[in-house]
């Protein structure tokens, strides 16, 4: 490693909060990148990303609001390209699992000539309580237009010490690496467990994406955020992404986090409690 900073974009989220923790862990000097940090940084500004690159050889990417949004694709190679031009060495890139339009911004930033990792994941275990889905849960009641469909849900604790094994060691350049928990679960099973594990009563109803979407517009959603949840409940799942892979295993060398462990600890944080 050298003096240089490790830029983590997307710092103050899910992921990128804990590569940000793990690298700092390591002694690694981090730069958060986000609309709250200084230096600014924000995907719909390039006039920021200069300031944000500065002083950095390596970047863990984390794209908002997603990969598949429009403009997603042209917006990864403006940036990979400034990246490389101001002499980032390294790229790592999260991404989805079985998003087309995802896997064209994984080749844009991939043609950029830097050393690069894909990392495609599965739904987080997080985004239950960290998530769009906290809520709900909290409320006793999930809708979501899914029923059963099965998704392997995955640790974002998982996803980070991935990430940071592709930033920090040479033996990940040039690899796609797709990431899943141990087990397939239906949303509805994992409502139950979490259920379970909060010793709560909440109730999981599938319902139309229609239905969905309406009531997300009502709740003042913006359009283009709606138009992201209804291709990923229509689009990408619809059983393409039902199996599991061993990349976590075959990075780590050990099995990734089980969604029972994960219910079992957050709940003792009382944030899924009615008074959370």
């Amino acid at each position: 490693m050298t003096d240089k900073l490790t830029l983590v974009l997307g710092g103050t989220g899910k992921t990128g909060r804990r590569v940000a923790a793990r690298l700092q862990e390591r002694g690694i000097a981090v730069r958060i990148g986000a609309r709250s940090t200084s230096p600014y940084f924000d995907w719909t500004d390039e006039a920021t990303w200069a300031a944000a690159l500065e002083n950095v050889d390596r970047v863990y990417v984390c794209f908002q609001p997603d990969l598949a949004s429009p403009g997603a694709v042209d917006t990864m190679r403006r940036f990979s390209a400034l990246a490389v031009h101001a002499g980032i060495k390294r790229l790592v890139l999260l991404s989805g699992r079985g998003e087309d339009e995802a896997e064209a911004a994984e080749r844009a930033l991939q043609a950029s000539g830097a050393d690069w990792t894909i990392i495609r994941a599965s739904w987080f275990f997080e985004n239950f309580s960290e998530g769009f889905l906290a809520d709900g849960i909290v409320g006793g009641s999930v809708f979501l237009p899914t029923d059963a469909v099965t998704e392997p849900f995955i640790s974002c604790d998982d996803i980070a010490d991935v990430a940071v094994a592709a930033l920090l060691d040479d033996g990940h350049v040039g690899k796609v690496y797709s990431l899943t928990g141990p087990r397939l679960m239906t949303f509805a099973d994992a409502v139950g467990e979490i259920a379970a594990a909060a010793n709560r009563r909440i109730s999981y109803q599938s319902v139309p994406v229609d239905d969905f979407a309406a009531q997300l517009k009502a709740d003042g959603v913006p359009d283009d955020y709606v138009a992201l949840i209804r291709y990923l409940f229509t689009s990408v799942l619809d059983g393409r992404n039902s199996h599991l892979t061993s990349d976590v295993e075959h990075v780590l060398g050990r099995r990734p986090r089980d969604f029972a462990d994960y219910a079992r600890e957050t709940a003792a944080t009382d944030v899924w409690s009615l008074a959370a």
